[in-house]
């Protein structure tokens, strides 16, 4: 099948012209270009099957922009979705009329905000936005307010937990959303605490609820804090869990931990538990249970104590008064979705029955919270 003569002529002068990016439309048939902030539309006329015919659009523009009809299919079996195409070539991309070649330039780390403008006229889904904001040239860009915006109006349409997760936890980021609808995804989350689990991972020590310091905060804060300046991280971490930022998070994630919404939910505020207490020490060999990372917890400090050298040792000397607690956070660093494998490979219950399957795990951890805490616990 070949072009129409006056498709070709067509085509050939907006690729002829100054266009930044190129949309197919299948449904109506139009070819739109963006030159700079105008539009060009080229309403189609094919001579047999749409379908096909829209393949011969295709290979025109790939000769053009890559030099060979052909030339498009080989580049894509080589790109991922993961950001891995060439940032010199990033710009051509958006000439194809090809939705995997539009992903590829969205999910790239060269991306810049001026590529991120032409990607969202291309395709404008949340899915997009969701993959440029996490580039921070885009988030401080032109275009990062804008799609946050665009997230924000989407989200009560969300209903992959994942998500909404991830969607809460972008949107976040310094200078792209106000307050007043800061507070109205979090207020969301009173019915949906998924929704919270965004603000755990990316402001754990910035929730808009705020719990007060655990009631002995202001004496042991005189031992903890020369410590934590002196560069001592355990006193440091420890300090920031009995103070009202960590009393915070101790309180939202203890309410998502006893209902979770699913079973992405509940790996997720594992995930943020363990993250929270170790920092972003990744664990090379995670503890299937709870008794097995309690013991690591107890000869992690054991072993410490013998050493009589370290931060953990320095601490433990310093504040044996602490000691529950102590233990309590290096139990909680062990925490990760490894703990749910035993759980969640033998089922796919959702809701109260996988919160009743999740209890003998749960429960341990609600224990080790209500030591920091300092409540009776479960």
């Amino acid at each position: 099948m070949q072009l129409s003569d006056e498709d070709l002529l067509r085509l050939n002068v907006l690729l002829a012209s100054p266009v930044t990016a190129i949309r197919l439309d299948d449904q109506d048939m139009t070819v739109r270009g963006l030159c700079g902030d105008q539009e060009a539309v080229i309403r189609l006329n094919p001579t047999g099957h749409p379908d096909q015919y829209l393949r011969c659009v295709r290979e025109l523009l790939s000769g053009h922009v890559l030099g060979s009809p052909g030339g498009y299919p080989a580049f894509l079996q080589r790109w991922t979705r993961m950001g891995q195409a060439r940032d010199a070539r990033l710009a051509e991309l958006l000439l194809l009329g090809e939705p995997e070649a539009v992903v590829a330039v969205a999910g790239a780390a060269g991306l810049t905000d001026e590529l991120a403008r032409r990607v969202w006229w291309i395709l404008p889904t949340a899915e997009i936005a969701r993959c440029m904001l996490a580039r921070e040239p885009v988030v401080s860009g032109s275009m990062g307010k804008v799609l946050a915006g665009h997230l924000v109006d989407y989200l009560p349409f969300e209903t992959e937990p994942l998500a909404i997760i991830a969607t809460v936890r972008l949107v976040l980021q310094p200078g792209l959303i106000d307050e007043s609808t800061r507070r109205r995804i979090w207020d969301k989350g009173r019915s949906k605490n998924v929704y919270q689990l965004g603000f755990l991972e990316s402001a754990p020590d910035a929730l808009p609820e705020e719990v007060p310091a655990r009631g002995d905060f202001e004496q042991q804060r005189g031992v903890l804090e020369p410590m934590a300046h002196a560069g001592n991280r355990f006193a440091a971490l420890l300090c920031r869990v009995l103070g009202p930022q960590g009393q915070s998070f101790l309180a939202v994630s203890e309410r998502i931990l006893r209902r979770p919404a699913s079973q992405e939910a509940a790996i997720c505020i594992m995930n943020v538990i363990g993250s929270y207490f170790r920092g972003q020490v990744s664990l090379s060999d995670a503890p299937r249970d709870m008794d097995a990372a309690r013991e690591r917890a107890r000869a992690r400090h054991a072993e410490a104590n013998q050493e009589n050298n370290s931060e953990l040792a320095e601490l433990a000397r310093s504040a044996s008064t602490l000691e529950r607690e102590i233990l309590a956070v290096l139990a909680l660093s062990y925490v990760s979705e490894t703990l749910l494998n035993p759980i969640f490979s033998h089922t796919t219950a959702v809701g109260t029955v996988m919160a009743r399957k999740m209890q003998p795990l749960v429960d341990p951890i609600l224990d080790l919270y209500a030591v920091l805490r300092m409540t009776p616990g479960r």
